[in-house]
C-alpha cells in the first residue's frame, strides 16, 4: 500500500508541474487562448520571454507524458492492457504537440532578419507568422484527438481501482467527450465557442480533481475492487 501511495502522489506531482508550467509558459509566449496576431506582436514586442514560454511549454508536456507513465505504474495492476493503452495515446499527443511546435518556432523565425527573409516585405513577414501560429494552435487542437480518447481507459481505470475515488473516473470519461466535442466545435463550428464552454469547466474539474487527489491523499487503503488480466 506505501508503494501504490507514493506512486499516486509522483503522479499527482507531475501532473500538477504539468499544469503550472503550462500556466507559466503561456504568461511569458502568449501562445494558448490569444488570437494569433496577439501571439505575433508579442514576439516583435518581447521575443526572449517568448523563446523563454516556448522552452518551457516543451518540457511542460514532458511532465504531462512523465505523469501518464507515473499513472500507467499506478493503475496497471488493475488492467495492464488499459493502462498500456492510455499511455501510448498520451505518447501520440506528445508526438503531435512537439511537431506542431516547429510551427510556432518558424513564426519566430520570420522575425530572425537572417537574409534569406530580406525577398519579403514587413507586412509579409508578418502575415506568414500569423500563418504558422495558426498551423501551431490547429496542430495543438489535432493532439486533442489522442490527448481526449486517453481519458476513456483512464478513467476507466480510475473508475475501477477500488482504490481512487469512483467519481473521479467518471469525470475524466465526461471530459474525455467534452474534449471530442471542443475538437468537433473548432473544427465544424469555429465561430460558436460557446459550446465547449461547458466541455473546458467539466476537462478542469476532473482533471485537476485527480491532480489533486493524487498530489494530496494518494491512494485510499483498500484493495482493488477486482483486477483483470487483459
Amino acid at each position: 500500500m506505501n508503494s501504490i501511495n507514493r506512486t499516486a502522489r509522483i503522479a499527482g506531482f507531475l501532473y500538477f508541474m504539468y499544469i503550472v508550467t503550462s500556466f507559466i509558459a503561456n504568461w511569458f509566449g502568449r501562445f494558448v487562448s490569444v488570437d494569433a496576431s496577439v501571439t505575433v506582436n508579442h514576439i516583435t514586442a518581447h521575443e526572449s520571454l517568448f523563446r523563454i514560454g516556448f522552452v518551457i511549454s516543451l518540457f511542460s508536456y514532458v511532465l504531462f507524458l512523465l505523469a501518464a507513465w507515473a499513472l500507467y505504474v499506478l493503475l496497471e495492476s488493475v488492467n495492464k492492457n488499459m493502462a498500456l493503452l492510455f499511455l501510448l495515446l498520451n505518447l501520440g499527443g506528445f508526438a503531435i504537440l512537439v511537431l506542431s511546435h516547429l510551427n510556432l518556432f518558424a513564426s519566430l523565425l520570420l522575425f530572425s532578419g537572417a537574409d534569406y527573409l530580406k525577398v519579403f516585405q514587413p507586412d509579409q513577414l508578418q502575415a506568414q507568422a500569423i500563418l504558422f501560429v495558426n498551423l501551431y494552435k490547429n496542430g495543438s487542437t489535432i493532439a486533442q484527438i489522442p490527448y481526449g480518447i486517453w481519458l476513456f481507459p483512464l478513467g476507466y481505470l480510475v473508475f475501477k481501482s477500488g482504490f481512487l475515488p469512483k467519481i473521479l473516473g467518471i469525470l475524466l470519461i465526461a471530459d474525455g467527450f467534452g474534449l471530442l466535442i471542443y475538437i468537433c466545435q473548432r473544427f465544424i463550428w469555429p465561430s460558436y465557442e460557446i459550446i465547449s464552454y461547458p466541455c473546458l469547466v467539466v476537462s478542469f474539474i476532473a482533471e485537476l480533481g485527480l491532480t489533486l487527489w493524487l498530489l494530496i491523499i494518494g491512494a485510499m487503503e483498500q484493495k482493488p475492487a477486482s483486477i483483470e488480466v487483459g
